[in-house]
């Protein structure tokens, strides 16, 4: 649970704006989002090599 305490005086949208950036960084919709659905093993390395070879794609056309 977050808390954020708010200051005598604190505009609220100041005070929401703490709260959201706080709570991004905890990542909870990040793993919501990621345990909604089983992704198979394979699956799952099968994506990772797809985004390196992106990114390495990348890397060489920067060098070109």
């Amino acid at each position: 649970m977050l808390i954020i305490p708010i200051k005598e005086g604190e505009n609220i949208d100041r005070a929401l704006k703490r709260y959201k950036r706080k709570f991004d960084k905890t990542g909870t919709m990040r793993q919501l989002r990621s345990r909604q659905q089983f992704d198979k093993p394979s699956i799952e390395n099968r994506a990772k090599q797809q985004k390196a070879q992106y990114i390495q794609r990348l890397r060489d056309q920067e060098e070109i």
